[in-house]
């Protein structure tokens, strides 16, 4: 084996990994296939030692990053490929691990792949409590619409100016009887969902708080920070932040806001400039819940009093770039209504925007921190 640097690509998957190490002279070595567990892969990094001359990549998925925090505790420079943004022959009809694997490493000599960002362990725990508190939150609207369809089809409809699932809709639900058992046991089972996914619910909300409480306060400040914007309560700003980490890793906003894959696509050739619906490619989760806030701006500016309460004790500068937000994005939504754009669409152009002054507002916070930690270093 080569003296040079060697680059090492993993086609992993739940119970094995085949292993592909391409060099600096040209040549290519099949490793095979090895057990996905920890000592296999400690075993198999001690046949290309010296770690130091170790170039390492495998590609995101459904296993997580456990092999990159295994690999990179044994000191191992490893990367996490981005798949969408792999380069792919069209003529290609041939796909197998070891092939995958090959690719991989050959790719990655010539510098043709594109790492995805590795939050942090604290960080990837917060991101699957705020996707399970995700999941609770569409649980609970499917057990909703169940419910919902059933009563709906037995003619049940709930008194005038008896909102749904408030408190008196709650009393006109169990006041409800039944002729027969077999609806009696449907009804039962279906508002027990309801209860069961409300109460799970609750309980993961309750437990992002203690999170948030427990968390230091660098990223608390900028959690914070994030919910003086008008439509950004802490759910979404936690939420933000759990699938973003730090803001300031963007150089600019518009980095940010191809991350999120609310950006156009485009189809260009020579003078002819084609773009077309946004991308779509970027972080589903995050695009979610920007578009979900970008809702709060097709109402003129105000300052509720919810939200002067989120910006208790902040800064001024950050109530300004709240307050600029609001009169630019609501300025937003009014020119493209106005210009017959539907309302979907221009909420997606105004959380497109939205990301702009979430970046400007998270890098504002993480800057002071790191002067306010060079001052007391200084000091």
């Amino acid at each position: 084996m080569g003296k040079g640097i060697r680059h090492v690509g993993l086609d992993v998957h739940g119970e094995t990994i085949a292993a592909a190490v391409a060099q600096e002279d040209g040549s290519e070595l099949d490793f095979g296939v090895i057990a996905n567990r920890p000592e296999a892969v400690r075993r198999l990094i001690k046949r290309l030692s010296p770690v130091e001359k170790l170039r390492v990549c495998y590609e995101a998925g459904p296993c997580g990053y456990v092999l990159y925090w295994q690999l990179t505790g044994l000191g191992v420079d490893c990367k996490v490929i981005a798949p969408g943004l792999m380069p792919q022959k069209p003529g290609d009809r041939v796909k197998t691990d070891r092939r995958d694997a090959k690719k991989l490493a050959r790719m990655y000599r010539a510098g043709l792949l594109t790492a995805v960002w590795v939050p942090e362990a604290d960080g990837e725990a917060l991101r699957d409590l705020v996707r399970a508190r995700e999941a609770a939150k569409k649980d609970e609207l499917r057990a909703r619409h169940r419910l919902g369809k059933f009563l709906l089809r037995r003619g049940c409809r709930a008194p005038q100016a008896v909102e749904a699932w408030t408190k008196r809709h709650w009393q006109w639900l169990r006041s409800l009887r039944w002729e027969h058992a077999a609806q009696e046991v449907v009804f039962t089972d279906y508002q027990h969902e309801v209860d069961h996914a409300g109460q799970r619910l609750v309980r993961l909300e309750r437990a992002i708080d203690e999170v948030l409480e427990r968390m230091p306060a660098s990223k608390r400040a900028v959690i914070e920070g994030l919910q003086a914007l008008r439509g950004v309560s802490k759910v979404t700003a936690v939420t933000v932040y759990s699938e973003v980490g730090e803001l300031s890793r963007f150089a600019r906003p518009k980095l940010m806001m191809g991350y999120t894959g609310m950006v156009s696509s485009e189809h260009s050739s020579a003078s002819r400039i084609r773009r077309g619906s946004i991308t779509k490619t970027g972080n589903a989760h995050l695009r979610r819940v920007l578009v979900q806030a970008a809702w709060a701006y097709c109402r003129r500016p105000n300052l509720s009093t919810a939200l002067k309460k989120r910006q208790a004790g902040l800064s001024e500068e950050i109530k300004q770039i709240s307050w600029k937000a609001q009169h630019r994005l609501y300025g937003r939504y009014r020119r493209l209504v106005s210009k017959g754009k539907m309302p979907q669409q221009a909420i997606t152009a105004v959380a497109r925007e939205l990301v702009g002054f979430i970046w400007a507002i998270g890098v504002h916070v993480e800057d002071q921190i790191t002067q306010e930690r060079q001052d007391h270093a200084a000091a």
